[in-house]
């Protein structure tokens, strides 16, 4: 899915039309239950107005070969494509001379020069006094970012902040006429099957207005760590990037980002930031002109069945604490690795991205009862919530550190779940790469194709550091744990398994 998921921003190029008496198809005529309420007529009357084209313009070398590298989404992304395509090809820049010069019998070269670049992407107006709400990936690589009213009104536009994670971002433009604005409705009201209005700036075609409903709500399409999109069936296609979803009482419940597409154009697959999260960001970029979000410091996965046998939680639900930040706010409040938090700030915590989405939404410097489940047992923990942008910038200054040299062991050699395992030594710690944060564990050396490890991606060079979340020293510790979970008549046994870079990761496996 991720290979056809486009975004909506649409380079100013031209559009290839075909004509309807080229199809030649009959016409067809839906009763008047089928094309949707009245309502939506007066719906795109009353906000059209509030809905513009947001132009970017950025300037580029072509003297280079070489692609530029650009976000994914970017409204520059269609361009330098066709652009190096056609370089590929054996053509030189549009414009440029393609045949041998006259000179002396020699192939003249153009001198290149920079070239201006033009895109169309979609926003809206939110405050009379020129806020302007659109997509990041529409102005990421603008040098020149503008606002085009629907009356035809070109405005230089500011970019007041901007938010990669949920792919948002605040331009203000400032005039002497009146500015028509909208307001956010909310969006966990929404239904499924209720209808939906979209209005941007389609291949160009600016003031375009589509219906539909809303498909599915909560959609995780993988593109960021807060995915929790409105999915819909109306149109929307290149170019509506930034523009409003509309219920039938005018208000805007989602911002249009993204399509599943093979071709690029709409078949009915198109998902919106819904507006509970654009107004939590849209706030924030309002008065600090940047994000400022909760951080429990904190790294999870998945509570599988397996997992969740293993642990005694029942059912399977929840979040699983990975790992820990040693500076982030969970480690003093008593968070361990292996916990599995089924509560957060009085809400329910019923799958693995539940947890980011409520701790983001958490104010900064809050204390907060945290509920886990440790050993089978519940056990509430209170944590004074960071904020994200500060532990972010320390695991960037922590990545810089250099490795430490690592200390000797005796190598011993065991053999279990279609593992074959070692202790840790500094000649293994040197050969897989391991780095010295990996203090201690039992090295994975070999994995038996054919065993459930090898389905798990368990591979030569990770360590085991825990064994049910008991710290494992050396690979013959190891195996006794083992043999003793065995005896308990244990059917499934949860290792803490380490990365050489350091990153970790629970894994159940069988032990029958």
């Amino acid at each position: 899915m991720g290979a056809l998921l486009t975004r909506l921003t649409m380079p100013r190029t031209g559009l290839a039309l075909i004509t309807a008496a080229a199809l030649a198809w009959p016409a067809l005529t839906a009763p008047a239950q089928a094309r949707g309420p009245e309502g939506i007529a007066d719906v795109a009357e009353q906000v059209i107005d509030a809905v513009v084209n947001v132009s970017t313009k950025q300037s580029v070398d072509l003297s280079s070969n070489a692609m530029p590298q650009l976000p994914p989404g970017s409204p520059f992304e269609e361009f330098f494509e066709e652009f190096f395509k056609n370089r590929r090809g054996g053509q030189g820049a549009p414009g440029a001379p393609s045949g041998p010069g006259s000179q002396n019998g020699q192939k003249q070269t153009p001198t290149p020069t920079p070239r201006r670049v033009s895109s169309l992407g979609s926003g809206f107006i939110i405050d009379a006094a020129g806020l302007v709400v659109t997509n990041n990936h529409v102005i990421a690589d603008a040098d020149e970012v503008s606002v085009i009213l629907n009356d035809g009104t070109t405005l230089k536009a500011e970019v007041v902040g901007r938010d990669t994670k949920t792919d948002l971002a605040l331009l203000k433009v400032k005039t002497d006429k009146p500015l028509k604005a909208v307001k956010f409705g909310d969006s966990e009201k929404l239904r499924l099957g209720e209808w939906v209005i979209a209005i941007g700036n389609p291949f160009s075609l600016g003031g375009t207005v589509t219906a539909g409903i809303v498909s599915a709500r909560n959609r995780d399409i993988n593109s960021g760590p807060y995915d929790n999109y409105i999915q819909t069936d109306a149109a929307i296609n290149r170019g509506n990037s930034g523009g409003p979803l509309f219920n039938l009482n005018g208000d805007v419940i989602g911002v249009n980002t993204a399509i599943i597409s093979p071709s690029g154009g709409s078949i009915g697959i198109g998902f919106a930031v819904p507006s509970k999260t654009v107004v939590a960001v849209i706030d924030q970029l309002r008065e600090f002109g940047e994000t400022r979000r909760g951080w429990l410091g904190v790294r999870i996965q998945q509570v599988t069945d397996e997992i969740a046998e293993s642990l005694s939680v029942k059912p399977a639900r929840g979040a699983l604490i990975a790992g820990i930040d040693e500076k982030g706010p969970a480690k003093p409040a008593g968070i361990e690795p292996g916990d599995v938090v089924v509560k957060f700030d009085g809400k329910d915590i019923k799958e693995m991205r539940d947890l980011p989405k409520i701790v983001a939404e958490t104010p900064v410097g809050k204390d907060v009862e945290v509920i886990v489940i440790r050993k089978g047992q519940e056990e509430k923990k209170t944590v004074k919530l960071g904020r994200l942008e500060d532990g972010e910038k320390q695991a960037a200054l922590a990545a810089k550190k250099d490795d430490a040299a690592p200390a000797e062991d005796k190598s011993v050699v065991k053999k279990a779940l279609g593992l074959d395992l070692a202790n840790l030594t500094a000649d293994l710690r040197k050969k897989h790469k391991i780095k010295d944060k990996v203090k201690a564990g039992v090295v994975i050396t070999g994995v038996d194709a054919n065993s459930p490890a090898a389905e798990k991606r368990l591979a030569p060079g990770m360590v085991i550091a825990e064994v049910q979340q008991q710290p494992v020293a050396t690979a013959t510790d190891l195996q006794t744990r083992l043999d003793k979970l065995k005896k308990e008549g244990k059917k499934s046994v949860v290792l803490l398994v380490v990365s050489p870079d350091g990153d970790p990761t629970f894994v159940a496996l069988s032990l029958q």
